[in-house]
């Protein structure tokens, strides 16, 4: 490519954010302001990395902001997250991901769909910002197998902190955070808070169950047409399996091939295996801390963005609600319903997604993403 091609490519490049950015940005604004929520100049910024980040997961993906593939039903939300919360994808390491996942729409169309995770240094910055009490976040210790620990102990009040001699060998097995807080009195002190690597098997667990939403195990054509009976089999089939996980324990589960459909390599793949656990660890200990957003907005995109349960739901009313029409007829003077036979068995649509696309755990660390894997963790 001559300079002048490349001069003209990046001059293009910088149109098309700037386009972007001049569609989204007055959303956001509007949706701030009914909300309370003041936008400063770090939240533009932020947007800003955000969108240029956003277009090169598109370009990953190979589609554009134009393209017919692209739902830009979630952009905008997106981003009015990012600028609340004051996210940066370019800060390093990053605070926040983006990644496409494919689903269908209610036309039976394949489209792509962004999606954002926060990285544990982004949940640092949210704690350090809006945790209640909170003074400094203090660099986290990263326990491994080998390392000589002491955990704290307690009388009274009174409290030995942990201890912790580095020795680098083995798997890590545990994060201590060391949290500066201000008391009442106006005097700081020091709380830890520990994350175990074993409990992470609650967060892969909470994975496995939202990537079998959808999951028939061949006992029906789709969970839509399953009778009761075999949506019995099915619950107990997915009861069996998220008990076999339990039991074999985080590891075991990993590296258990009967679990592997529904586990995004993220999880699994050797070079980002390690990295994943030590994300989970990480939001495990901070997320036992109180935030104090000050506003009831905030905290609903918090637990939208963190909580897997949460999304896991919210994701399937929007996949499923209002896809059939249901023509009922009242009784005007009594208010009973004259066709009760109207009411189909279900209400709810399959949302299709190929077992591929729907395993939801992005990249660990600062691998690129991998178009239709996504967290949140499931967020948490």
């Amino acid at each position: 490519m001559s300079n002048t091609e490349a001069k003209t490519a990046k001059k293009e490049f910088g149109t098309q954010l700037t386009k972007v950015n001049d569609t989204f940005m007055p959303l956001i604004l509007s949706q701030m302001q009914k909300n309370n929520i003041q936008m400063t100049a770090y939240s533009k910024t932020c947007v800003l990395h955000a969108i240029s980040a956003i277009n090169a997961t598109l370009d990953k993906a190979g589609i554009s902001w134009n393209s017919p593939e692209l739902d830009k039903s979630t952009v905008s939300d997106i981003l009015i997250k990012v600028a609340c919360f004051q996210l940066n994808a370019a800060a390093s390491p990053r605070e926040v991901y983006f990644q496409t996942r494919n689903v269908k729409s209610a036309s039976g169309e394949w489209k792509k769909q962004i999606e954002m995770g926060i990285e544990g240094d982004g949940n640092d910055a949210l704690l350090a910002r809006f945790g209640r009490g909170v003074v400094e976040v203090g660099q986290f210790w990263k326990v491994r197998e080998k390392d000589d620990f002491t955990y704290p102990s307690f009388n009274g009040l009174d409290m030995d902190p942990p201890k912790w001699t580095p020795k680098g060998g083995g798997k890590l097995v545990r994060i201590v955070y060391p949290i500066i807080k201000s008391g009442k009195d106006g005097k700081r002190c020091v709380e830890f808070y520990i994350a175990e690597r074993e409990d992470v098997i609650k967060n892969l667990i909470a994975h496995i169950n939202s990537n079998m939403m959808n999951e028939t195990f061949g006992f029906a054509e789709s969970k839509r047409k399953a009778t009761n009976d075999q949506k019995t089999k099915i619950e107990a089939r997915k009861r069996d399996l998220l008990r076999k996980a339990n039991d074999l324990g985080l590891d075991g589960a990993l590296d258990d091939p009967e679990l592997q459909p529904w586990i995004s390599p993220a999880w699994t793949e050797f070079h980002s295996r390690e990295s994943m656990i030590e994300r989970k660890m990480r939001n495990n200990a901070i997320k036992k801390i109180p935030k104090d957003f000050g506003n009831g907005a905030m905290e609903t995109m918090f637990e939208e963005t963190t909580d897997e349960a949460y999304r896991s739901a919210s994701r399937e009313i929007q996949d499923h609600a209002n896809r059939e029409m249901i023509d009922v007829q009242v009784d005007t003077n009594t208010g009973e319903v004259l066709n009760p036979g109207a009411f189909p068995e279900t209400t709810q649509e399959e949302t299709p997604v190929s077992p591929a696309e729907s395993l939801t755990e992005p990249p660990a660390g600062n691998t690129p993403p991998v178009d239709g894997y996504t967290d949140y963790d499931p967020g948490f």
